[in-house]
């Protein structure tokens, strides 16, 4: 697949820099940093899944701690 990319002047510097840096292929460097923003994509949606987890777990203890407190005090 062919695709256009627009840049502003500081991008397109950005990109002939890390070229000539790289000793890479514009194309190669674009393709490798959609590669990376995907994969930080997928981390974070983990990670956050992980949290939203642990926060329902912890929720779920502070009720069953609660509910056991009141099987026995004497009511």
């Amino acid at each position: 697949m062919t695709a256009t990319v627009r840049l502003d002047d500081a991008l397109e510097d950005k990109l002939s820099r890390l070229s000539t840096i790289l000793h890479k292929k514009k194309s190669d460097i674009i393709r490798d940093a959609i590669r990376f923003y995907a994969q930080n994509i997928e981390k974070d949606k983990k990670s956050r899944i992980q949290k939203a987890i642990e926060k329902t777990k912890n929720g779920d203890k502070n009720i069953l701690n609660d509910f056991e407190g009141t099987l026995y005090d004497g009511i």
